[in-house]
């Protein structure tokens, strides 16, 4: 978990660097400021631009708690707290509670990660402008990790629970996202994970003055999310609850 929250600050330093470097001499910067509303790391673009490259290490958290869960079936430490007194609905709340834990404190480290950089680039006032990316980064780190409890607690086996996932969030849901967008009009960004993914996009498009791509609409995409959120929760819980262990 120190390395992952390591990480989120480190794959920032490096995009930041990359942007520095390539917007070194005045005039790149100059042409950078004609095209772009903000620089990426400025306030308040910065952010938008840690949250969206942030999620790209939002597998982490989701192989903690994969192998939290199914390491308590490979032990029977799942039965032993339940022999010991816990009910069933007490053992996955504390699993449940632990997903929470790991969404807050990523979520923690990316806005300290962001107002750290949007103070380091100084090229604009610091500003709450755009900090409900920081919202949606939550909300997107919380999901992905649920997903990862859910195929846990179905599959209880480790290695073919990390397999499951990783073969679900970065083949399966894509598959099926861009055949849905291709024959019903963009519908694949209501897919699971796709519907957090979507609420932060590319930052650097949508900072252009002329813009790329139609705005998404935030309000439908956070209802269909936290739909999708509760339905990890009674799924996850109702499985263990019904399981036989």
């Amino acid at each position: 978990m120190s390395l992952y929250l390591l990480s989120i600050a480190g794959v920032n330093y490096l995009t930041f660097r990359a942007f520095q470097e390539a917007l070194a001499s005045q005039q790149a910067k100059n042409m950078a400021q004609m095209v772009m509303r903000h620089l990426p790391y400025a306030f308040p673009m910065t952010w938008q631009m840690t949250a969206y490259v942030s999620s790209f290490m939002l597998f982490i958290p989701g192989l903690v708690v994969i192998m939290s869960v199914t390491n308590e079936y490979s032990y029977k430490t799942h039965r032993q707290n339940i022999i010991d007194g816990w009910t069933r609905r007490d053992f996955i709340v504390s699993k449940m509670l632990l997903a929470i834990a790991l969404s807050v404190l990523s979520t923690i480290t990316v806005l300290v990660t962001a107002a750290a950089f949007g103070l380091a680039e100084g090229s604009e006032a610091f500003t709450l402008d755009r900090f409900v990316y920081i919202g949606y980064f939550f909300l997107q780190a919380i999901s992905y990790i649920m997903v990862a409890m859910l195929i846990a607690v179905l599959v209880k086996r480790g290695g073919l629970a990390i397999g499951i996932y990783f073969m679900y969030t970065v083949v399966i849901e894509n598959v099926i996202k861009s055949v849905m967008n291709y024959y019903f009009g963009n519908a694949g960004r209501f897919m699971p994970l796709q519907s957090t993914d979507e609420l932060i996009p590319v930052p650097v498009l949508e900072n252009l003055k002329i813009p790329m791509l139609p705005e998404p609409n935030y309000t439908i995409l956070t209802i269909v999310a936290l739909v999708y959120l509760a339905a990890y929760f009674v799924l996850t819980a109702y499985k263990f609850e019904k399981d036989d262990l």
